[in-house]
Order: structure tokens, then C-alpha cells, then sequence
């Protein structure tokens, strides 16, 4: 077995776990209890865009899909940001109602 097929193995395997991952996450998506479970699945799932991204840069050997995984890191950090916000937003509007 050369190293060009354990590399194949290796990246094959890898693809299927994050292909299951990204499932799972994607149904935590949907039937997460809170608004901020949903907010750390989507997150969950730009990590692992992330990984599949790299893997299958790795098992092509074009690199430019890392740039691809870098533009996905910054849009999954601005999107968990804004998140973030809309959930600190909606729980300082509840909190301004009770002090009425």
C-alpha cells in the first residue's frame, strides 16, 4: 500500500465522518429546543463546511479551495456574531418589559 492510497483511505474516511457530522448537526438545527442550540449548530456546521472543505482541498490537491474554507470561516464567524446579537437583543427587549 503506497502512501498516495493510504492518502486516498485516510481522506475518503474522513469525508464520510464529517458527512455524518454534518447531518447531525443539521438536525439539531431543526429540532433544537433554544434559539441559541440552533445558533451553536450553525456554527457546527460552518466548522465542518470548513473541514469537508479542507479535505476534499486535500484530496484534489487544488489549493484554492482553501480560500474557499477561509471566506466560509469569516462568514460563519459574522453570522454567530449577529446571532449573538439578535438573541442579547431579544433577551434585553424581555427584560425591559418585566421592569414595567
Amino acid at each position: 500500500m503506497s502512501a498516495a492510497d493510504v492518502l486516498d483511505l485516510t481522506t475518503m474516511i474522513a469525508l464520510v465522518m464529517l458527512g455524518l457530522s454534518l447531518l447531525i448537526s443539521i438536525v439539531r438545527v431543526v429540532i433544537g429546543p433554544t434559539l441559541a442550540d440552533r445558533v451553536l449548530a450553525l456554527d457546527l456546521l460552518t466548522v465542518l463546511a470548513m473541514g469537508f472543505v479542507g479535505t476534499v482541498a486535500i484530496r484534489t490537491g487544488l489549493m484554492l479551495y482553501l480560500d474557499i474554507a477561509i471566506a466560509l470561516a469569516l462568514l460563519g464567524f459574522l453570522a454567530t456574531i449577529a446571532f449573538a446579537r439578535y438573541i442579547l437583543a431579544k433577551n434585553l427587549g424581555k427584560a425591559g418589559k418585566n421592569d414595567r
